[in-house]
């Protein structure tokens, strides 16, 4: 699994749903691009403390399945 590329990802995903969410004139499609954030940040959310309790035992490569 390469995390750095799930991140990478899932920020680029926050990106543009942020992006499309300015564009956006009405407030119930405002309101769906909040709920896809919020998705989308608690998504991130499970990798940075997943990596933050990786990096204490070791090196994060070690952990790496491929």
């Amino acid at each position: 699994m390469d995390y750095d590329k799930i991140t990478d990802d899932l920020l680029n995903e926050v990106a543009g749903t942020l992006k499309s969410m300015s564009k956006t004139k009405k407030i119930d499609e405002k309101e769906a691009y909040s709920r896809i954030l919020k998705n989308l940040c608690d998504s991130l959310e499970v990798f940075f403390n997943m990596a933050t309790e990786i990096m204490e035992y070791g090196d994060f490569d070690d952990y790496d399945d491929d």
